[in-house]
């Protein structure tokens, strides 16, 4: 009995660290996310875009999973084609 009960226990306990790592993973992928498109903004250098730029930072890290969409809410989940001004190069 106590054998069962201990691995019991055991399998929630790494249960839980597994699904810990997994969202931590998520949201530092995300946060890479993020940073991408802030470089890529500071790259592009053009004017009216960065909220197209933050928007597309935030919906990159939302599709990473739960970890990915916790880090996209520390700013806001926004549709990014939605704030794309024209004559953005392609690239972006």
């Amino acid at each position: 009995m106590k054998l069962f009960t201990g691995l019991i226990l055991c399998s929630l306990v790494l249960g839980v660290h597994s699904q810990w790592m997994s969202f931590l993973g998520e949201a530092y992928e995300g946060a890479k996310d993020m940073w991408r498109a802030y470089s890529d903004m500071r790259e592009a250098n053009y004017k009216g875009a960065d909220k197209y730029f933050h928007a597309r930072g935030n919906y990159d890290a939302a599709q990473r999973g739960p970890g990915g969409a916790w880090a996209a809410k520390v700013i806001r989940y926004q549709d990014p084609n939605h704030f794309r001004p024209a004559g953005l190069p392609d690239k972006y």
